[in-house]
Parts: C-alpha cells; structure tokens; sequence
C-alpha cells in the first residue's frame, strides 16, 4: 500500500534532473576507463566565488612565513617539528604527527633524544622519518661540541650543570664523566 501520490513516468524520464547519461558507459566494459560525470553539488563544479577554500590550504606557506619573518620564537615547538617533518613526509598532514611527538616525548628536546625504535611507535613516523631525526639530532650535538671545544665554557656550576644537561639528559643509562 503506497502512502501518498506516487508519480509514473516512463523508463527513459526520471522524476529529476540530471546531467549523468542514464546508459553506463561502455568504455569500463571492455578495460578503458569511463569519463567522470559532472556531480552538481561538487566543488569542482562550483563557480570560483563560491567555492569555499579549506582551512588548511596553504598552511604549510604560511608556518614557513611565519617562521622566514618572525623567527622561531613565533612558532610552538610542534610548530617547529611540523617544519621539519614537512620536508620529511612530503604529502601527509604532519601537524597530528608532530604534536603526537611532542606529547609521547614530552618536548622537542625528548623527541630529538629518543631512541629511533621509540620513534617509530608513534603513528606517522616510520623508520626513514626517525633515522632523519637522529641524524638532525646528531648534527646538533656535534654543532654544540664543536662550538664548546674553543671556548673555556665550564667555568662556574651553571655552565657545568648546563654542559651536563646538553650532553646526558636524553641518555638512557646513567654516564660518569670526568671533567678537566
């Protein structure tokens, strides 16, 4: 039993418009690829004006404006990361990633300090990715040591206190060292 009037129409006449062909295109049958129909409500098919652009287009330009123009004490820490593992994993929304580093390891020093198997837990990082990072964070070591090898910079607690920090803090085991 319908409920309400039902509207007859022939095979060949829908009761809406439409821009799609009614037969499939039999291209598909025989291993060529079918033409895509034009959907109505789809952006591609909106006028320049009203197409709404997404939030995130052009995000990437702008971290790296921001950082050109103001330097990095305009960015977050996973905004920092996120630079980087722009340059790392080329074609993903590395933002999820980088901020998920930061929480597991705490700060960007701990995810440059943590071991590369450690890394590759977080989802996103893969075993190329957390190579990369070893290696940004050994530069950065041998950046520091090369620096301090030329300068007299363990003359008072602090500067021992600090030298300990940059050398030991992300170790795993505990370190003795003799200082001269």
């Amino acid at each position: 039993m319908a409920k309400g009037p039902v509207a007859t129409s022939s095979d060949d006449e829908l009761p809406f418009p439409t821009q799609e062909p009614l037969a499939a295109d039999e291209r598909s049958f025989f291993g060529g690829r079918a033409q895509k129909s034009s959907v109505p409500n789809s952006k591609a098919a909106l006028p320049a004006s009203l197409a709404v652009e997404e939030h995130y287009h052009g995000h990437r330009e702008r971290l790296r404006d921001r950082f050109r123009e103001m330097g990095d004490t305009a960015l977050a820490d996973y905004e920092i990361l996120e630079l980087l593992l722009f340059r790392l994993i080329p074609r993903r929304d590395t933002k999820p990633i980088a901020k998920a580093l930061i929480e597991r390891f705490g700060s960007l020093s701990g995810v440059f300090g943590a071991p590369a198997a450690l890394l590759t837990e977080v989802k996103g990082v893969g075993e190329a990715v957390a190579l990369d990072l070893k290696l940004i964070s050994t530069i950065a070591h041998r950046t520091l040591k090369s620096e301090l090898r030329s300068k007299q910079v363990l003359s008072s607690w602090s500067s021992v206190i600090e030298y300990c920090h940059a050398a030991m803090a992300q170790e795993t085991r505990e370190q003795f060292r003799i200082l001269r």
